[in-house]
Protein backbone atom coordinates (compact mmCIF):
# COMPACT_ATOMS: atom_id res chain seq x y z
CA UNK A 1 0.00 0.00 0.00
CA UNK A 2 1.47 3.28 -0.80
CA UNK A 3 1.67 6.02 2.01
CA UNK A 4 1.31 9.69 1.84
CA UNK A 5 2.90 12.24 4.21
CA UNK A 6 0.25 15.23 4.60
CA UNK A 7 0.74 18.70 5.18
CA UNK A 8 0.03 19.87 8.66
CA UNK A 9 -3.72 21.30 8.97
CA UNK A 10 -3.59 25.07 10.55
CA UNK A 11 -5.48 25.43 13.53
CA UNK A 12 -9.23 27.30 11.96
CA UNK A 13 -8.79 29.20 15.44
CA UNK A 14 -4.90 30.29 15.19
CA UNK A 15 -6.20 32.58 12.27
CA UNK A 16 -3.61 31.19 9.75
CA UNK A 17 -4.62 31.27 6.35
CA UNK A 18 -6.27 27.67 5.25
CA UNK A 19 -6.48 28.40 1.95
CA UNK A 20 -3.90 26.72 -0.56
CA UNK A 21 -1.96 29.14 -2.71
CA UNK A 22 0.56 27.55 -5.24
CA UNK A 23 1.85 31.28 -5.56
CA UNK A 24 3.07 31.54 -2.56
CA UNK A 25 6.46 31.37 -1.61
CA UNK A 26 6.20 27.30 -1.34
CA UNK A 27 5.36 26.92 -4.42
CA UNK A 28 7.84 29.36 -6.21
CA UNK A 29 11.32 27.20 -6.89
CA UNK A 30 9.06 24.66 -8.13
CA UNK A 31 6.50 27.03 -10.80
CA UNK A 32 10.11 28.58 -11.61
CA UNK A 33 11.53 25.18 -12.58
CA UNK A 34 8.21 23.54 -14.26
CA UNK A 35 8.31 26.83 -17.07
CA UNK A 36 11.67 25.32 -18.19
CA UNK A 37 10.61 21.91 -19.13
CA UNK A 38 6.82 22.14 -19.45
CA UNK A 39 4.18 24.90 -21.47
CA UNK A 40 2.10 25.75 -18.98
CA UNK A 41 -1.18 25.72 -22.11
CA UNK A 42 -1.33 23.63 -25.28
CA UNK A 43 0.49 24.41 -28.39
CA UNK A 44 -1.64 25.90 -30.77
CA UNK A 45 -2.98 23.88 -33.82
CA UNK A 46 -1.26 25.56 -36.74
CA UNK A 47 -1.88 23.84 -40.09
CA UNK A 48 -0.16 24.75 -43.25
CA UNK A 49 -0.08 23.82 -46.84
CA UNK A 50 3.42 24.36 -49.02
CA UNK A 51 4.72 23.73 -52.38
CA UNK A 52 8.05 24.31 -54.31
CA UNK A 53 9.28 24.35 -57.61
CA UNK A 54 12.80 24.77 -59.50
CA UNK A 55 13.83 25.27 -63.04
CA UNK A 56 17.50 25.85 -64.65
CA UNK A 57 15.83 28.81 -66.99
CA UNK A 58 16.65 29.80 -70.28
CA UNK A 59 20.40 29.59 -70.20
CA UNK A 60 22.03 27.11 -67.84
CA UNK A 61 22.26 23.81 -68.71
CA UNK A 62 22.69 22.59 -65.16
CA UNK A 63 20.29 23.48 -61.93
CA UNK A 64 22.65 24.59 -59.05
CA UNK A 65 19.77 25.62 -57.29
CA UNK A 66 17.83 23.22 -54.22
CA UNK A 67 15.21 23.61 -51.91
CA UNK A 68 13.60 21.74 -49.08
CA UNK A 69 10.56 21.42 -46.77
CA UNK A 70 9.76 18.97 -44.08
CA UNK A 71 7.28 18.57 -41.12
CA UNK A 72 8.02 16.98 -37.94
CA UNK A 73 5.42 15.87 -36.02
CA UNK A 74 5.38 15.31 -31.92
CA UNK A 75 2.56 13.39 -30.60
CA UNK A 76 1.61 10.46 -28.60
CA UNK A 77 0.38 7.07 -29.16
CA UNK A 78 -1.88 5.62 -26.42
CA UNK A 79 -0.87 1.98 -26.00
CA UNK A 80 -3.04 0.77 -22.89
CA UNK A 81 -4.34 2.24 -20.23
CA UNK A 82 -6.74 1.68 -17.10
CA UNK A 83 -7.64 5.39 -18.23
CA UNK A 84 -10.63 5.87 -20.41
CA UNK A 85 -8.92 6.28 -24.09
CA UNK A 86 -11.71 10.14 -24.49
CA UNK A 87 -10.05 11.68 -20.80
CA UNK A 88 -6.18 11.44 -22.34
CA UNK A 89 -5.94 14.22 -25.10
CA UNK A 90 -3.11 14.10 -26.92
CA UNK A 91 -2.03 17.80 -28.34
CA UNK A 92 -0.53 17.38 -31.37
CA UNK A 93 2.10 19.90 -32.68
CA UNK A 94 3.80 20.36 -35.93
CA UNK A 95 7.04 21.82 -37.08
CA UNK A 96 7.82 22.91 -40.53
CA UNK A 97 10.83 23.34 -42.05
CA UNK A 98 11.75 25.07 -45.85
CA UNK A 99 15.00 26.01 -47.26
CA UNK A 100 16.66 27.12 -50.82
CA UNK A 101 20.01 26.98 -51.49
CA UNK A 102 21.68 28.63 -54.19
CA UNK A 103 25.16 26.80 -55.34
CA UNK A 104 27.47 29.70 -56.47
CA UNK A 105 30.63 30.27 -59.24
CA UNK A 106 28.74 27.35 -62.17
CA UNK A 107 32.16 26.30 -62.59
CA UNK A 108 33.02 25.48 -59.21
CA UNK A 109 30.57 22.83 -58.89
CA UNK A 110 28.21 24.92 -56.95
CA UNK A 111 25.44 21.95 -57.79
CA UNK A 112 27.33 20.03 -55.65
CA UNK A 113 27.87 22.67 -52.72
CA UNK A 114 23.72 23.31 -52.51
CA UNK A 115 23.55 19.63 -52.65
CA UNK A 116 25.86 18.72 -49.94
CA UNK A 117 24.49 21.94 -47.77
CA UNK A 118 20.89 20.44 -47.77
CA UNK A 119 22.39 16.98 -47.21
CA UNK A 120 24.22 17.89 -44.08
CA UNK A 121 21.40 19.96 -43.04
CA UNK A 122 18.90 17.13 -43.07
CA UNK A 123 21.40 14.79 -41.39
CA UNK A 124 21.68 17.76 -38.58
CA UNK A 125 18.08 17.54 -38.46
CA UNK A 126 17.78 14.01 -37.99
CA UNK A 127 20.15 14.54 -34.65
CA UNK A 128 18.56 17.29 -32.82
CA UNK A 129 17.86 17.19 -29.14
CA UNK A 130 15.52 19.78 -28.95
CA UNK A 131 12.98 21.62 -31.42
CA UNK A 132 10.09 22.25 -28.93
CA UNK A 133 10.20 26.06 -29.18
CA UNK A 134 8.91 28.76 -26.94
CA UNK A 135 8.90 32.41 -27.70
CA UNK A 136 10.55 33.85 -23.97
CA UNK A 137 13.13 35.36 -24.05
CA UNK A 138 16.08 32.60 -23.03
CA UNK A 139 14.32 30.39 -25.61
CA UNK A 140 14.77 32.60 -28.47
CA UNK A 141 18.24 33.59 -27.53
CA UNK A 142 18.88 29.53 -27.83
CA UNK A 143 17.57 28.89 -30.58
CA UNK A 144 19.30 31.74 -32.30
CA UNK A 145 23.01 29.84 -31.07
CA UNK A 146 21.81 26.64 -32.47
CA UNK A 147 20.49 28.10 -35.60
CA UNK A 148 24.17 30.13 -36.02
CA UNK A 149 25.93 26.20 -34.91
CA UNK A 150 23.60 24.36 -37.63
CA UNK A 151 25.00 27.02 -40.25
CA UNK A 152 28.81 26.92 -38.62
CA UNK A 153 28.63 22.91 -39.29
CA UNK A 154 27.23 23.12 -42.25
CA UNK A 155 29.98 25.40 -44.04
CA UNK A 156 32.36 23.59 -42.01
CA UNK A 157 31.60 20.03 -44.32
CA UNK A 158 31.40 22.29 -47.27
CA UNK A 159 35.25 23.72 -46.59
CA UNK A 160 36.33 19.75 -45.78
CA UNK A 161 35.28 18.64 -48.76
CA UNK A 162 36.86 21.57 -50.57
CA UNK A 163 40.09 20.95 -49.04
CA UNK A 164 40.11 16.70 -49.68
CA UNK A 165 39.09 17.14 -53.03
CA UNK A 166 41.32 20.19 -54.90
CA UNK A 167 39.35 20.20 -57.80
CA UNK A 168 36.13 21.99 -55.15
CA UNK A 169 38.50 24.14 -53.93
CA UNK A 170 35.97 27.42 -54.51
CA UNK A 171 32.87 26.08 -54.40
CA UNK A 172 29.81 27.69 -52.28
CA UNK A 173 26.55 28.15 -51.61
CA UNK A 174 23.83 30.14 -50.19
CA UNK A 175 21.26 28.89 -47.63
CA UNK A 176 17.75 30.39 -46.46
CA UNK A 177 16.04 28.49 -44.05
CA UNK A 178 12.74 29.25 -42.39
CA UNK A 179 11.50 27.03 -39.22
CA UNK A 180 8.03 27.17 -37.60
CA UNK A 181 6.87 25.75 -34.39
CA UNK A 182 2.92 26.90 -34.19
CA UNK A 183 3.01 31.11 -34.98
CA UNK A 184 7.12 31.22 -34.02
CA UNK A 185 9.11 31.63 -37.08
CA UNK A 186 12.23 31.49 -37.06
CA UNK A 187 14.55 32.73 -40.32
CA UNK A 188 18.84 31.61 -40.57
CA UNK A 189 20.27 32.65 -43.43
CA UNK A 190 23.73 33.07 -45.26
CA UNK A 191 23.84 34.71 -48.89
CA UNK A 192 21.57 36.14 -51.03
CA UNK A 193 18.58 33.78 -51.64
CA UNK A 194 15.21 36.09 -49.62
CA UNK A 195 12.42 35.19 -47.21
CA UNK A 196 9.23 36.62 -47.43
CA UNK A 197 6.11 37.04 -45.43
CA UNK A 198 2.63 38.36 -47.70
CA UNK A 199 0.21 39.11 -44.81
CA UNK A 200 -2.80 41.07 -45.91
CA UNK A 201 -1.73 42.62 -49.36
CA UNK A 202 1.72 44.01 -47.86
CA UNK A 203 5.23 42.10 -48.82
CA UNK A 204 7.88 42.00 -45.84
CA UNK A 205 11.31 40.98 -46.43
CA UNK A 206 13.04 38.93 -43.85
CA UNK A 207 16.36 38.60 -44.93
CA UNK A 208 19.22 41.02 -46.11
CA UNK A 209 21.45 40.18 -49.16
CA UNK A 210 25.00 39.42 -48.29
CA UNK A 211 26.17 40.98 -51.19
CA UNK A 212 29.17 43.65 -51.55
CA UNK A 213 26.21 45.68 -53.35
CA UNK A 214 24.16 45.76 -50.36
CA UNK A 215 27.33 46.29 -48.12
CA UNK A 216 28.16 49.74 -50.03
CA UNK A 217 24.20 50.48 -49.79
CA UNK A 218 24.49 49.90 -45.78
CA UNK A 219 27.82 51.86 -45.41
CA UNK A 220 26.30 55.21 -47.30
CA UNK A 221 28.93 54.90 -50.43
CA UNK A 222 26.79 54.77 -53.37
CA UNK A 223 23.02 55.25 -54.00
CA UNK A 224 21.63 51.68 -54.62
CA UNK A 225 20.52 52.34 -58.13
CA UNK A 226 24.32 53.52 -59.12
CA UNK A 227 26.47 52.04 -62.20
CA UNK A 228 28.84 51.11 -58.98
CA UNK A 229 26.39 49.24 -57.01
CA UNK A 230 24.71 47.06 -60.04
CA UNK A 231 28.33 45.64 -61.23
CA UNK A 232 28.70 44.12 -58.17
CA UNK A 233 25.02 43.29 -57.20
CA UNK A 234 25.99 39.31 -57.78
CA UNK A 235 29.25 39.54 -55.82
CA UNK A 236 28.66 37.68 -52.49
CA UNK A 237 30.14 39.42 -49.40
CA UNK A 238 29.29 35.85 -47.37
CA UNK A 239 28.52 32.42 -48.31
CA UNK A 240 28.64 28.84 -46.80
CA UNK A 241 32.18 27.03 -47.69
CA UNK A 242 33.80 30.06 -48.70
CA UNK A 243 36.31 31.92 -47.32
CA UNK A 244 37.33 31.63 -43.48
CA UNK A 245 36.80 29.21 -40.66
CA UNK A 246 33.88 30.98 -39.40
CA UNK A 247 30.75 32.56 -41.78
CA UNK A 248 28.22 35.39 -40.49
CA UNK A 249 24.70 33.88 -40.20
CA UNK A 250 21.87 36.01 -39.78
CA UNK A 251 19.10 35.27 -37.78
CA UNK A 252 15.51 36.53 -37.00
CA UNK A 253 12.35 35.33 -35.67
CA UNK A 254 8.41 36.55 -36.46
CA UNK A 255 5.13 35.79 -35.54
CA UNK A 256 2.81 34.03 -37.76
CA UNK A 257 -1.25 35.49 -37.84
CA UNK A 258 -3.57 33.89 -39.80
CA UNK A 259 -3.42 33.23 -43.35
CA UNK A 260 0.19 34.40 -43.55
CA UNK A 261 1.85 33.18 -47.03
CA UNK A 262 6.07 32.34 -46.29
CA UNK A 263 8.24 32.90 -49.47
CA UNK A 264 11.65 31.63 -50.07
CA UNK A 265 13.46 32.34 -53.59
CA UNK A 266 16.66 32.40 -55.12
CA UNK A 267 17.61 35.13 -57.18
CA UNK A 268 16.66 33.68 -60.14
CA UNK A 269 13.54 35.10 -59.34
CA UNK A 270 14.12 38.38 -57.43
CA UNK A 271 16.52 39.52 -60.51
CA UNK A 272 13.97 39.41 -62.66
CA UNK A 273 10.56 40.18 -60.71
CA UNK A 274 10.25 42.83 -58.36
CA UNK A 275 8.81 42.87 -54.69
CA UNK A 276 5.40 44.35 -56.06
CA UNK A 277 5.14 42.22 -58.54
CA UNK A 278 5.65 39.17 -56.53
CA UNK A 279 3.20 40.15 -54.37
CA UNK A 280 0.40 40.84 -56.74
CA UNK A 281 1.16 37.40 -57.92
CA UNK A 282 1.05 35.83 -54.13
CA UNK A 283 -3.03 37.70 -54.26
CA UNK A 284 -3.82 36.42 -57.48
CA UNK A 285 -2.64 32.97 -56.49
CA UNK A 286 -3.65 31.45 -52.87
CA UNK A 287 -2.79 28.23 -53.55
CA UNK A 288 1.01 27.52 -52.55
CA UNK A 289 1.51 25.34 -55.96
CA UNK A 290 -0.23 27.64 -58.68
CA UNK A 291 2.16 30.42 -56.85
CA UNK A 292 5.10 28.48 -57.41
CA UNK A 293 4.01 28.08 -60.87
CA UNK A 294 2.82 31.64 -61.90
CA UNK A 295 6.18 32.82 -60.18
CA UNK A 296 9.04 30.49 -62.06
CA UNK A 297 6.41 31.22 -65.11
CA UNK A 298 6.72 35.12 -64.74
CA UNK A 299 10.69 34.86 -63.90
CA UNK A 300 10.84 32.56 -67.49
CA UNK A 301 8.91 35.17 -69.45
CA UNK A 302 11.40 37.76 -68.36
CA UNK A 303 14.23 35.81 -70.05
CA UNK A 304 15.40 33.09 -67.17
CA UNK A 305 18.70 34.27 -66.97
CA UNK A 306 19.53 31.93 -63.90
CA UNK A 307 18.21 29.18 -62.10
CA UNK A 308 14.98 30.21 -60.20
CA UNK A 309 13.82 28.20 -57.17
CA UNK A 310 10.27 28.78 -55.21
CA UNK A 311 8.91 27.76 -52.10
CA UNK A 312 5.76 29.02 -50.86
CA UNK A 313 3.47 28.20 -47.81
CA UNK A 314 0.24 29.20 -46.41
CA UNK A 315 -0.43 29.23 -42.64
CA UNK A 316 -4.02 28.84 -41.08
CA UNK A 317 -4.54 28.65 -37.42
CA UNK A 318 -7.84 27.44 -36.99
CA UNK A 319 -9.65 28.60 -33.47
CA UNK A 320 -9.72 26.31 -30.52
CA UNK A 321 -11.61 23.31 -30.21
CA UNK A 322 -11.25 22.30 -34.38
CA UNK A 323 -10.16 19.41 -34.89
CA UNK A 324 -6.63 19.00 -36.38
Amino acid sequence: MATRTSRPTPDPDSGADTDTDTDTDEYLPINRLAGLYYESEPAQLVRAEFAGKSDPGKVREINEDQFLVVRRRRERDLVTSSIPGELLIDHRQHAYTAAVADGIGGHRFGDLASLLAMLVGWELGGHEIKWTLKTNPREIEDWKQKATVFMQLIHRALRDESRANPRLHGMGTTLTLCQSVGPSLGVVHVGDSRAYIYRKNSLQRLTKDHTLAQLMIDLGEADPDSPEVQRVRHVLSNALGVGGADVFVEFSRHDLADGDRLLLCTDGLTDLVSDAEIALVLDAHPRPADACQALVNLALDRGGKDNVTVVVGRYEFPPEGAED
